[in-house]
C-alpha cells in the first residue's frame, strides 16, 4: 500500500510503501530530485519491507513550507521528520546529495541507524560537476533537460521515457528553480563541494555500503577508493550516476543484504 503524507509541517512530505515493521528503509534523494525517484524501488520492495521516501527541503512537495538548506539543514529536517513519525531505528539509503545527508545523520545519530547504503554519495571528495548541476537546476524545457539528463546516465543506458519532461515540469513550478539555485549556493564552494569526515563512517557500529558506477559524470568513481576498511565498496561497470534507475535489481539486492 502506498501513502503520501504532507500533513505535519514539522515533518517533510513523504511517500510510504509496505507493511508496518520496526525498522523501515528510509530513502533520501539527490539534488534536484524528489521522492518519486525511488518509486520503482519502493514498488519492488513493497511485499518485503516498509519503505519511506522523503522530499528534501526546497524539493518536490517540500518546496513551499521548507527553506533551502545545505546537507546539514537537510539532515536536521530528516531527523525531525523521523521524530515526528516516532521512528527510533531506521535503515538509511541516500543518493548523491542525499548520500551526504544520510552520512551526516548516521555520524551524528548513530544510535538510531541500523544500516547505511550510499549511492554515489556527495561529500566523499571535493570534485563535482557543478557546471552540469547548476544548469540542471534551472533548465525548464524538455529539450534542455533531455540533453542534460543524458549525462547523468551510463553511455549505453537510454533516458527513461517521460523523465526529462517530468523534471522540466518540476522546474516550471513557481519558485522551484530559484529554490534549487539557493541550495546550490549553499552546497557548492565555487566549482567544488564540501568534504565529509569519511573516516568517521568507518567507525560506525553498523554495516555501511558505498555503491558507484564507473561512468559517473557527476561525481568521480575514484572518490570511493581508499575508504576505511569496514566500509564495503561496490563498483559497477558501464553505469552512470543514477544507479537506482539504471541497475535497480542490483541496488535492491545490496540494500536487502545490508539491512538483514
Amino acid at each position: 500500500m502506498n501513502t503520501d503524507s504532507m500533513q505535519d509541517v514539522t515533518c517533510l512530505p513523504f511517500t510510504v510503501f509496505g507493511p508496518e515493521n520496526a525498522e523501515p528503509i528510509v530513502f533520501i534523494h539527490g539534488f534536484g530530485e524528489d521522492a518519486n525517484t525511488w518509486h520503482n524501488l519502493q514498488i519492488q520492495l513493497e511485499e518485503k519491507r516498509r519503505t519511506i521516501a522523503f522530499d528534501l527541503p526546497a524539493h518536490g512537495r517540500a518546496l513551499a513550507d521548507f527553506e533551502p538548506g545545505n546537507a546539514v539543514i537537510a539532515a536536521k529536517a530528516i531527523v525531525k521528520s523521523l521524530d515526528s513519525l516516532n521512528l527510533d531505528s531506521v535503515h538509511l539509503v541516500g543518493h548523491s546529495f542525499g548520500g551526504a545527508v544520510a552520512s551526516l545523520i548516521a555520524m551524528r545519530s548513530p544510535e538510531r541507524i541500523s544500516s547505511l547504503t550510499l549511492l554515489a554519495p556527495g561529500g566523499f571528495g571535493p570534485e563535482i560537476n557543478t557546471k552540469l548541476l547548476r544548469r540542471y537546476a534551472v533548465a525548464q524545457t524538455t529539450t534542455e533537460q533531455s540533453a542534460l539528463l543524458e549525462q547523468f546516465f551510463g553511455l549505453e543506458f537510454d533516458l527513461p521515457k517521460g523523465f526529462a519532461e517530468y523534471v522540466a515540469t518540476q522546474r516550471t513550478t513557481p519558485g522551484a528553480a530559484e529554490a534549487l539555485q539557493a541550495v546550490s549556493k549553499l552546497i557548492f564552494e565555487g566549482d567544488r563541494q564540501g568534504v565529509l569526515p569519511v573516516e568517521k563512517l568507518g567507525e560506525l557500529p553498523v554495516p555501511v555500503k558505498v555503491i558507484w558506477g564507473t561512468q559517473d559524470k557527476i561525481l568521480p568513481t575514484r572518490q570511493c577508493h581508499k575508504l576505511p576498511g569496514p566500509i564495503a565498496c561496490h563498483v559497477f561497470d558501464n553505469v552512470g550516476h543514477m544507479l537506482h534507475i539504471e541497475i535497480p535489481d542490483q541496488i535492491i539486492a545490496l540494500i536487502l543484504e545490508n539491512t538483514r
